[in-house]
């Protein structure tokens, strides 16, 4: 344990700090549990600045990623159940074992978050932990191909891999992670289609693609999500139009699919998305008239984007009805003419959140 603490900061004298037992008087983040037996062993590790409000170890400006930490863990924690690093490899490089990866197949959750100088590749041996139910890093440094192994974690409840340098694409393998319920590889390089096995995933409620290099179109499959609630797929290659399979999402809530060459026109859908929040379909390419529907159907929307497309004729005067629940509406940089239907008190309550300009 000591080669732990020392690793994420040789500066600290942990023997002195605590020179008895870790279990019985050990810092703040690590957790113990007892064995049936009555023998404590480590359980949870949890280092690095979380809040003002929680006193895990600090991590020093030279932390490193200690081999007591991921090629010998397995050996050193068997009875790990969770690991997680906060904001604890910034200055110095600290790698992830590609091949020598050893973790204990207790481990429950595996966690990095806001650590930009952890590198290296996600190994595939990742898929020897059955219990895994939480993979989290983020805002790191990683890059390669998310390993198609992940696909036998069949625990797993949440993947975060945002803001990475990950390439390749997203495996098939990830539709047998039937228990997923959040899928984030925002901010990466991942290329290629969404695979079409996602839309077996029916626990998902967040699915977030955006500012990757996606293309092709967004499967129909999608449409099985019953219970996603929050689709962003925002900023790649995506073509083939607003995707219908909108519609059948029952749960949805947010939808943003700005800044992708979608093109065609705005799909009759919006008698199915009454429960609606927030709509982001700018710079998409759209042509044609604005929906009327959307202005009936869309009663609970607050958020609403439709700016730098092709869009034409008037604005709906159904958009009036919009008024009690939008905070902020942006149609600008459009073709659109005409009377604007929406009242003085409106007007004025949105301010410039109610963007109608270039048009």
């Amino acid at each position: 344990m000591y080669l732990a603490l020392e690793s994420i900061d040789p500066a600290t004298a942990w023997r002195s700090l605590f020179p008895d037992d870790l279990c019985l008087a050990g810092p703040h983040g690590v957790v113990c549990d007892l064995l049936p037996d009555g023998t404590p062993h480590v359980t949870e590790l949890k280092f690095g600045y979380l809040s003002d409000f929680s006193a895990n170890p600090a991590c020093g400006p030279n932390a490193t990623l200690s081999p007591v930490l991921s090629s010998s863990a397995a050996s050193a924690f068997p009875f790990l159940r969770k690991i997680l690093f906060y904001n604890c490899f910034t200055h110095a490089k600290a790698a992830l074992p590609e091949r020598e990866l050893n973790l204990p197949s207790s481990l429950e959750e595996l966690v990095f978050v806001q650590n930009p100088s952890l590198v290296g590749r996600l190994s595939g041996r990742i898929g020897d932990l059955p219990r895994l139910r939480r993979l989290v890093i983020s805002s790191g440094g990683i890059s390669g191909n998310i390993p198609a192994e992940i696909g036998k974690l069949r625990s797993l409840e949440q993947v975060v891999l945002s803001e990475n340098r990950l390439r390749g694409g997203i495996p098939a393998t990830i539709g047998r992670c039937r228990s997923l319920k959040i899928l984030d590889l925002s901010g990466n390089w991942i290329g290629g289609n969404i695979p079409v096995e996602i839309g077996r995933l029916g626990d998902l409620v967040k699915l977030d693609l955006s500012s990757n290099l996606i293309r092709g179109s967004v499967p129909v499959e999608l449409g099985r999500l019953q219970r996603l609630e929050f689709l962003d797929v925002r900023h790649n290659r995506l073509t083939g139009g607003v995707p219908t399979a909108l519609a059948e999402m029952a749960s949805l809530r947010e939808v943003y699919l700005s800044g992708n060459p979608m093109g065609g026109r705005i799909p009759e859908i919006w008698d199915k998305l009454g429960g609606i929040l927030g709509v982001g379909m700018s710079g998409l390419g759209l042509v044609g008239n604005i929906p009327a529907s959307m202005g009936v159907f869309l009663e609970n929307v607050c958020y609403l984007a439709l700016d730098s497309n092709l869009l034409e004729g008037k604005v709906p005067e159904q958009f009036k009805r919009l008024e009690k629940s939008v905070g902020e509406m942006n149609l600008e940089n459009n073709g659109l003419h005409g009377r604007i239907p929406f009242t003085a008190g409106f007007v004025d309550r949105v301010g410039d959140k109610l963007k109608l300009g270039g048009d």
